[in-house]
């Protein structure tokens, strides 16, 4: 594949799902703390997400943040737009920004899963996007 098809691929991931999570690793099998803890808090509030593995081929990392203009990972946009990183996304999270964002319930203080550890496995599973590249 060529920057320029995996470019498209990247930009048509992102029209084409509400939640879009790319990240190091799979949601099942994250490899680093980052995007473990990023899952976590979307598991946490049992949203449908995609998500795409980002190390397969370095020239994803770079069409996305060509596409994206931030430099890091993972990175999880919603409804199209950029949200950003882990911190960003676990600010959100602790004030309930995310679920708003997502349209689900912020789950009770009593039952909000530890998303700091973020060593359990996923509790619901994101929509698939194959790697194709």
């Amino acid at each position: 594949m060529t920057s320029e098809e995996i470019r498209t691929f990247v930009e048509k991931a992102i029209a084409d799902n509400d939640v879009m999570l790319f990240m190091k690793g799979t949601p099942e099998e994250p490899r680093c703390g980052f995007s473990a803890r990023t899952v976590a808090a979307l598991n946490g509030l049992n949203a449908r997400y995609a998500a795409l593995d980002i190390l397969p081929d370095p020239r994803i990392k770079q069409e996305l943040v060509a596409v994206s203009g931030w430099p890091t990972s993972p990175q999880l946009f919603i409804d199209g737009k950029l949200v950003g990183g882990c911190d960003i996304v676990m600010e959100m999270y602790e004030t309930g920004e995310l679920a708003e964002a997502l349209g689900v319930e912020q789950p009770d203080e009593d039952e909000t899963p530890d998303v700091a550890a973020a060593d359990p496995p996923a509790t619901t599973a994101p929509l698939g996007i194959e790697n194709r590249l």
